[in-house]
């Protein structure tokens, strides 16, 4: 793959990772983004040993047979099964060859806000044992916003709706942190799963997960789009049990996103709120950003902007604002990590 494993020879590898219910991403100071695949992994019940992970693994869903099993190690941004995700991240290192590089490396960690405090230290623990000698864990929103061009240092508020696989974080971000923040498991799973809902209901055919988020993404929107076009679906009849085709449009599905894509509005609404006066200025000149999958839907911008009454854009790269974030963040570990030197120095002194 091209790695460069030498990295800066005045300090130890930085290593961050973007542990996303939908795609696990990794970034190697000196390489650049090394890995970017789906979040799942499959496994060999009977010998209950991996056998694909990312890619090779989601080509399995909905294929697979009953000697494999598919699991998600972060379902809604929670971490359902530990070991899965160690698993998982033993085997991304394996096949990237870098375990040379993990030793005594920096390892920083951006994960839902959900996650617990339990959860946090078993993957502390999880890359310690990879071979990190520090590990940090950061907020994804807060990484999504520097990732996404918000220049979260400046002492001016900024509204941040980061929109997941899993949870859609919505936080203020004013003076290099996070001010106040909230989170609900409306994101691209759920999505999909409406469109599944739907397809059901109204044209009594069984769709599965790929062919929804595979709809949501060719005719997904929240407001007219140039060149709107029908789209061909095939799945199972759910009275005869045979393969059917039907045809759908842009509006059909425009009317399902729009029922979730309202909570995640209404929470906003819900930020704005408990926001801090002088803050609630500052956003209301500088508006809302959108990061995350979710800003991949047509049209989403121009419906924050007309339903909130605020300026809304996309933020550069939204599908990589996370693990940019963590890139930019690179200097501020290493800062963090002189301070802690200083202090134990004054402590021992």
């Amino acid at each position: 793959m091209g790695i460069n494993l030498n990295g800066n020879s005045h300090r130890p590898t930085f290593v961050s990772m973007d542990l996303g219910t939908a795609n696990t991403l990794v970034y190697m100071s000196g390489s650049g983004i090394v890995y970017n695949e789906p979040s799942i992994v499959a496994y060999k019940i009977k010998e209950n040993r991996i056998i694909a992970v990312g890619n090779e693994a989601y080509k399995m869903i909905g294929k697979g047979n009953k000697s494999i099993r598919i699991v998600k190690p972060m379902v809604d941004g929670v971490i359902t099964d530990i070991r899965a995700t160690e698993a998982q991240l033993k085997y991304i290192f394996a096949k990237l060859r870098i375990g040379k590089a993990l030793k005594s490396s920096i390892m920083l960690l951006a994960c839902p806000s959900v996650i617990t405090e339990l959860e946090k230290q078993a993957l502390k623990k999880i890359a310690r044992n990879l071979g990190a000698d520090k590990v940090y864990v950061e907020e994804e929103v807060k990484m999504a916003a520097l990732g996404g061009g918000t220049n979260i240092y400046a002492p001016t508020g900024h509204l941040i709706v980061d929109m997941g696989g899993g949870t859609t974080d919505i936080a203020v971000i004013a003076s290099g942190d996070i001010v106040l923040s909230k989170s609900v498991k409306v994101a691209g799973n759920y999505l999909n799963d409406e469109v599944q809902k739907f397809i059901r209901s109204q044209y009594g055919l069984e769709i599965g997960s790929k062919t929804a988020e595979g709809i949501k993404v060719e005719i997904g929107s929240l407001a007219k789009y140039p060149d709107e076009r029908r789209m061909n679906v095939y799945g199972r009849d759910v009275v005869s049990g045979l393969p059917r085709e039907i045809e759908i449009s842009p509006e059909e599905i425009r009317e399902v996103l729009k029922v979730p894509v309202s909570r995640i509005i209404d929470l906003t609404v819900q930020v704005l709120e408990e926001t801090p006066p002088e803050l609630a200025g500052d956003i209301f000149k500088n508006g809302i950003t959108i990061n995350g999958g979710g800003a991949m839907i047509k049209g989403i911008d121009r419906y924050f902007t007309d339903t909130l009454q605020l300026p809304s854009r996309i933020g550069e790269q939204p599908l990589l604002a996370v693990i940019n974030g963590t890139k930019k963040f690179e200097s501020d570990i290493f800062e963090i990590i002189k301070a802690e030197k200083v202090h134990s120095k004054l402590l021992n002194y």
